[in-house]
């Protein structure tokens, strides 16, 4: 089944240029031939293409399906992104397909990237959301500094993943289920000390995410993974 994404549909009757093009040119999809669309907030819809060019697909609206949330909570993924792109292109893809809410992308100290060009991990978002057949994609937050993040106000359990010594239970031992989670995921340098000291002042919990040291990509996929077990 081919999702085509389109966000405003609810307000326009037709798929975003680069959708129509998939829709019309490489699938060859025409005029009369049933659609299924998602605006990427919670519904699908059963369309029937009205109208077809070469750059522009009109559609009718045949049916509205809403999709239940498929977890409970909010699941916030926030991390220090690694140094190669493809690495934060695999995690973005890979938790949206297993399920998030919201991702960030932390400016840290010792964070070796310190730019993200949003505008390609959220075509990745929109693309797994699809491949995945689910009806909301994740927020996709502007790259921010550690400090700053931790200051904004977030009503849930939050969460520190890192590497240095003391007492840290599992985080599958301490999530509360059905409640909304930020965790937080170093560079592949870790978080430095002091900014470990600033978010367990703001009421972070350390967690370990268990034995291995995981890659930073890995370790974010790894929290996510828990949080819905």
């Amino acid at each position: 089944m081919h999702v085509f994404y389109t966000p405003d549909i609810q307000i326009k009757a037709e798929l975003p240029e680069e959708e129509a093009q998939h829709c019309i040119r490489v699938l060859r999809l025409t005029t009369g031939d049933e659609i299924t669309l998602t605006d990427g907030k919670g519904s699908f819809y059963r369309a029937e293409i009205s109208a077809a060019t070469n750059k522009r697909c009109m559609v009718t609206i045949l049916e509205t399906i809403g999709q239940d949330p498929l977890w409970e909570g909010h699941l916030h993924i926030a991390m220090g992104p690694t140094k190669n792109m493809d690495r934060n292109e695999w995690f973005a893809e890979k938790a949206t397909e297993i399920g998030m809410d919201e991702l960030s992308f932390l400016n840290c100290r010792y964070s070796e990237r310190k730019v993200i060009k949003t505008e390609r991990i959220e075509k990745i978002l929109v693309s797994a959301m699809k491949q995945s057949l689910k009806a909301r994609l994740p927020k996709l937050n502007p790259m921010i500094d550690f400090d700053k993040f931790i200051e904004q106000k977030f009503d849930g359990q939050k969460f520190i993943a890192h590497c240095y010594e003391g007492e840290k239970p599992l985080l599958k031992d301490v999530f509360k289920r059905g409640e909304d989670a930020l965790v937080l995921i170093g560079p592949e340098g870790d978080f430095s000390e002091e900014e470990v000291k600033k978010a367990l002042d703001k009421g972070f919990v350390a967690i370990s995410l268990g034995k291995s040291r995981l890659r930073t990509e890995t370790a974010a996929l790894v929290a996510c993974h828990t949080l819905h077990m």
